[in-house]
């Protein structure tokens, strides 16, 4: 299954950023971060509920960008 998301990003290097913490997230399958459309489209794994795995993907992207937002 993938979902869009729009984001509020402040860089290209920050979206980069986001983008490989969100696929390093436990129920991810695979994700995108358009840094000039803000959106973040994320493909979870078989079985993976979306509402739980993007509140991990909200606090990884925190980690590495703590003034990024994703609007669930």
């Amino acid at each position: 299954m993938k979902k869009t998301y729009k984001i509020d990003v402040d860089c290209a290097n920050c979206a980069n950023k986001m983008e490989e913490a969100t696929k390093k997230t436990e129920g991810v399958k695979d994700a995108t971060v358009n840094f000039m459309a803000l959106k973040m489209i994320v493909e979870f794994d078989e079985g993976a509920v979306p509402a739980e795995v993007m509140k991990n993907v909200l606090k990884n992207c925190k980690k590495v960008e703590d003034d990024c937002e994703i609007y669930l």
